[in-house]
């Protein structure tokens, strides 16, 4: 049977082959331990050092100010639990929006649990939030503001660049999530002005198990992790050379890809659009309206569960807008904040292309979406 087309690249990303080289370098020649001051701990420690400088020249930042982590939720708890270690004796408020990931959301409930006050701002019918609104949310005791630079199902851009330079004028402590948009978008910590910001590595076609935090220099932050003082003291535990390796020559791949990247993926989503517009007139694109990320096409095909689609669609790998749980589909909770009923929400499929994917994938998997559809249409009119 032939591998199904691949359209859920929001979920993960295959290893490009750049990066699964520096990878197999760093597995044959730095497999030393990089904080021995041997010759097998040098080597390792120079590939850890020269991946903190691709990380860095990605994301327009000082070396200093990259720790690597264990991916995107380990970035995000760091964050999260990080500032309210440092910041506790000066408040005990968050803001956050409603659509943040659950790493983000749930360190938030875990700190709720603590005794602190959470704000969560609600978005509007694209599933934008308002950079007003999360600034009017603000108060003296507010220790941190998180929102994420683009939502991982909606693919829809959030006004971080605003949000941080009205938050810079109130000397707020922000946090970005761009584990979704690294790789996908430039993404250039100057002009966010977030003084915290989440990259994941399997989400720009490096391995799982490897991300960054990029932490401002200067910004109030109390480790996570505790042991013997790795990466400056900052994330305790031994460095994998060879998952930094990969995630470091992935950055320097989307620096040296990032514009013909976006070009690419705009073309093929918006092919996949109108492939499936044209057998399928009624479909509904959350979040079409506005800035988007190029690769992520979010759509809701009115009479079809989404899940119940998926299921019977070998030929395509992609994800739905609802969780399934003992037979029923639960809508998503990003369309339930954007206001979007529970009846469309369920028929919602998140389709997302990346780096390999051909206009001849997205042509077939457009095909085969419009025919299961149809033939669930016709059965449930039976």
């Amino acid at each position: 049977m032939a591998e199904p087309i691949y359209l859920d690249y929001n979920a993960t990303t295959p290893i490009a082959p750049e990066v699964e080289e520096a990878m197999a370098r760093a597995r044959h020649e730095a497999w030393g331990n990089p904080s021995s001051a041997h010759a097998h701990g040098r080597r390792a420690r120079a590939v850890v050092e020269r991946a903190r400088q691709q990380v860095a020249d990605l994301l327009g930042c000082h070396t200093d100010e990259v720790i690597f982590t264990s991916g995107g939720t380990e970035s995000d708890n760091a964050a999260v639990f990080g500032v309210a270690g440092a910041l506790e004796a000066r408040g005990r408020h968050v803001v956050i929006s409603k659509i943040e990931h659950p790493a983000v959301e749930r360190a938030c409930a875990q700190l709720e649990r603590r005794g602190w006050s959470v704000t969560r701002v609600g978005v509007d019918a694209d599933g934008r939030v308002s950079a007003a609104e999360v600034v009017a949310a603000v108060r003296s005791d507010t220790a941190l503001v998180s929102i994420m630079h683009s939502n991982n199902e909606t693919g829809v851009l959030q006004p971080v660049s605003e949000l941080g330079r009205a938050l810079r004028r109130r000397s707020v402590v922000v946090h970005c999530d761009a584990a979704q948009s690294v790789g996908k978008l430039p993404v250039r910590v100057d002009e966010i002005q977030a003084d915290l910001l989440t990259v994941a590595g399997h989400k720009l076609y490096a391995p799982k198990g490897v991300g960054a935090l990029y932490l401002r220099r200067g910004t109030p932050f109390e480790p996570l992790l505790h042991g013997a003082g790795h990466e400056r003291g900052l994330r305790s535990g031994t460095e994998s050379a060879e998952l930094i390796a990969g995630l470091g020559a992935a950055c320097e791949l989307a620096g040296r890809e990032i514009d013909g990247r976006v070009a690419h993926l705009t073309a093929l989503r918006d092919r996949l659009e109108r492939r499936i517009r044209e057998r399928l007139p009624a479909i509904v694109v959350h979040g079409g309206r506005v800035e988007r990320l190029p690769n992520t096409l979010y759509v809701a095909l009115p009479g079809v569960d989404a899940n119940r689609l998926l299921a019977g669609l070998d030929g395509v790998a992609a994800g739905s807008g609802a969780a399934c749980h003992s037979g029923a589909s639960e809508p998503s909770r990003v369309l339930r904040a954007m206001g979007v009923p529970d009846d469309l929400a369920v028929c919602t499929l998140r389709l997302t292309v990346g780096r390999p994917t051909t206009d001849a994938e997205v042509d077939a998997a457009a095909e085969q979406i419009a025919l299961r559809a149809a033939a669930l249409g016709a059965e449930a009119r039976a």
